[in-house]
């Protein structure tokens, strides 16, 4: 069975503002729209449970029950263990909290490599251990393509490496990148593989398992949930970083990553999203599986039809001779995040015209500054981006298309 967009669509309430109505929604890369199971959970928690949770009485347990779902349903999703999974503020966070844990695992002078394609959420926190005594390398993109060589991975390893940091797919060049390769190279040599997934997981969560990384990072607010980053770390990996929470949370697997107190109705609202792919799953598919199952057949509906989207799009652009497309121009390797340096206008001029059209799209660099400096873009000027998900229509990539042709003449 085809994605029903319109099944789909009716799971988000966006759709039915009325302050929205006539827009096209293509800034998901920069944080989605909401489906009404995460909502319904968020309001139920504010207006049912907003106690401590895990006391012993009805509205605390109600509280800690809410909040375990979300482990429990995630983790199935994503194919790893409850206790592998952890919440906190945002990606770029965790990513500074795992720094700081998995300091005291290496020696001076070891090695970590981190990619030059990433977010920043993936990146700044890495580097600033070169002040306290780790050497780090930069895994750098092609100029023209954006894309990572393998072949220069290869270059930098040595037996000192400890970590390779890396995108699963970038939030600029939106190249797909083999994570299982990658990791299988780290395994190799004894290093981990911490994988930024920001502006991978929108487009169907991975299975983590399959992908072989013993870190992996995505942002709720961006897989259609409320504003948490998730975190899976491998239980043994976790268990040899040092405590990041009070000293009597050492070796409790949902505190010793977490420095401050989680947003408890938060994680409970983020069960939502596992219900909300529960419905989608239901819509489409008679047998009953495993959620890891669910999953996989879900990411191939969602991938499948923002593919169908994707090449028309991509198809426009390259029939352009007034602008870049930054990184690939194949719809088979690359998200559905396209990225544009237009030639003759300003960036500027042409998202001002694109927005007088009622198309929601973000100029900039995206916290992408490395990436984009290293393909030679001038940072102060940006680019523009225009990224969907599933839930994006048609009649909206037409739209775009239309928006573009106007504010390119």
């Amino acid at each position: 069975m085809p994605l029903d967009i319109d099944f789909i669509r009716s799971q988000f309430p966006a759709f039915r503002e009325p302050s929205l109505k006539g827009w096209s929604f293509f800034e998901n890369a920069g944080g989605s729209y909401t489906c009404q199971q995460v909502i319904d959970r968020l309001l139920a928690f504010y207006t049912q449970t907003k106690v401590q949770p895990y006391s012993p009485y009805p509205a605390s347990m109600a509280a800690g029950r809410k909040m375990d779902e979300a482990y429990t349903q995630l983790s199935a999703y994503l194919n790893v263990d409850e206790d592998e999974i952890n919440f906190g503020p945002s990606t770029t966070q965790n990513v500074y909290v795992l720094a700081n844990a998995l300091r005291p695992m290496w020696a001076d002078g070891d090695e970590i490599i981190v990619s030059c394609q990433d977010h920043e959420a993936n990146a700044g926190a890495w580097r600033r251990l070169a002040d306290r005594g780790i050497v780090v390398k930069e895994w750098h993109i092609d100029e023209k393509t954006g894309i990572l060589s393998l072949d220069d991975l290869d270059g930098l390893m040595s037996s000192q490496t400890k970590m390779i940091a890396f995108p699963h797919a970038s939030n600029v060049v939106a190249h797909i990148n083999p994570v299982r390769e990658i990791a299988d190279i780290a395994h190799r040599a004894g290093a981990i593989a911490v994988v930024d997934g920001v502006s991978f997981a929108p487009h169907g969560l991975p299975d983590i398992t399959a992908l072989g990384a013993d870190i992996y990072l995505f942002s709720l607010y961006k897989t259609w949930g409320p504003h948490l980053g998730a975190m899976f770390v491998k239980r043994e990996l976790m268990r040899n970083m040092a405590n990041q929470s009070h000293y009597f949370n050492a070796g409790h697997e949902r505190s010793c990553l977490t420095p401050a107190g989680p947003d408890h109705a938060q994680i409970a609202a983020a069960a939502g999203v596992a219900s909300y792919l529960d419905a989608v799953y239901s819509h489409h598919f008679d047998e009953e599986v495993a959620p890891a199952e669910k999953g996989r057949r879900l990411h191939k509906l969602f991938s499948d039809y923002e593919k169908s989207l994707l090449v028309p799009l991509l198809d426009f652009l390259k029939s352009r001779d007034d602008l870049i497309i930054i990184g690939p121009d194949n719809a088979e390797i690359r998200a559905a995040t396209v990225t544009i340096l237009p030639k003759n206008k300003s960036v500027a001029e042409v998202t001002a015209r694109l927005v007088e059209q009622k198309l929601m799209v973000g100029s900039g660099n995206f916290y992408g500054v490395r990436p984009l400096a290293e393909m030679n873009v001038d940072l102060d000027t940006g680019v523009i981006r225009m990224s969907f998900v599933h839930y994006t229509t048609m009649d909206e990539i037409n739209h775009l298309i239309r928006g573009l042709t106007i504010a390119l003449d």
